[in-house]
């Protein structure tokens, strides 16, 4: 089980896709550092073994280090989601010393130009590069993530082929949703024929390469790769409200980053509490789709992406997930 927290909703960047919003002149209500640690306890109870710190910017919270080492010595393993920029050799050490085991970090292009674009920063392409080498100079395990779409769908293997280069563990490639900012691009998410493309793109670089690779937001990558005969190491597409949720910085519990259904608040009640009486995540664990999703063989491994389904069915997340049709 896997938990996300965007610990704030601040950032150094204004990226063009982002999903909580957020940006270098957004503030919100943010949990206390003891409102926090409470949190990663109910976290801890609940059950979840991975703890992943995100944002906005997670390096921008004061505590960062302090409640990575909490989440670690709650016996789960704490991991990060970063833009990279701030991570100099000094916070690279500090993270290491904390006890993160991985952090994740975003790299849009091989091409600094198109990923400072993407970024909406000059230079942010360099200093995720440097980034990187300081994390791995202190022994620090990274990972690549991607938002895929139109403008570097091209691009795939090349960054797969830099995150080999640059000794990182992991490339997951995460398919646009149009949520937060990302509404604004979504001309720009694969459609059909090109999701389903570049699943198959992945796949087929997974068997040329010793690090993972993971369609994140593409769920259909779990059957195609069973179909396929490549091994995965994962259970099921979609994990959303069943092995999956996330918290936002003021404590709003949704099903995940990219669904804004509020399923309840860590203030108001624990988090073991709304993950176990849920109604809308006992909705989700019972698997009653509609359309293709609810007929198709693979309901048990894929599911749908329920955060495509809720955008383009108005509000639906039980609904046909748009791309399904062309996988049955």
């Amino acid at each position: 089980m896997i938990i996300s927290w965007n610990t704030t909703k601040r950032c150094n960047l204004y990226c063009e896709h982002c999903y909580r919003d957020s940006g270098p002149e957004t503030s919100s209500d943010e949990l206390s550092t003891e409102e926090a640690k409470k949190l990663l306890e109910e976290i801890a109870k609940a059950g979840f073994k991975i703890m992943i710190f995100s944002g906005g910017e997670p390096l921008l919270r004061d505590d960062i280090y302090e409640l990575i080492t909490h989440a670690k010595n709650l016996k789960m393993r704490p991991v990060m989601g970063t833009n990279g920029t701030m991570i100099d050799l000094e916070v690279a050490k500090r993270l290491k010393e904390a006890g993160l085991a991985r952090v994740g970090i975003s790299l849009d292009s091989i091409d600094s130009c198109s990923h400072d674009d993407f970024r909406g920063e000059e230079g942010a392409w360099q200093k995720t590069i440097e980034g990187i080498r300081n994390c791995h100079s202190v022994s620090l395990d990274t990972q690549i993530n991607t938002t895929i779409t139109d403008r570097n769908y091209e691009e795939l293997e090349k960054i797969t082929d830099l995150a080999v280069q640059l000794g990182s563990k992991a490339h997951h490639p995460f398919f646009l949703v149009p949520t937060g900012r990302g509404r604004d691009i979504e001309k720009e998410s694969l459609r059909s024929k090109r999701y389903r493309k570049m699943i198959n793109r992945i796949l087929d670089k997974q068997a040329e390469v010793d690090i993972e690779l993971k369609p994140t937001c593409a769920p259909q990558f779990m059957p195609m790769a069973k179909e396929q005969g490549v091994y995965m190491r994962f259970s099921r597409g979609c994990i959303a409200g069943i092995a999956y949720c996330c918290i936002l910085p003021d404590g709003d519990v949704h099903i995940c980053p990219y669904l804004p259904v509020k399923v309840g608040n860590v203030l108001e009640n624990p988090l073991d509490q709304i993950w176990e009486s849920s109604k809308v995540f006992n909705e989700l664990r019972a698997m009653e789709y509609g359309g293709n999703c609810g007929r198709c063989k693979n309901i048990e491994i894929c599911g749908g992406c329920r955060a495509r389904a809720y955008y383009y069915s108005d509000g639906d997340y039980l609904a046909e997930e748009p791309w399904c049709s062309s996988f049955n």
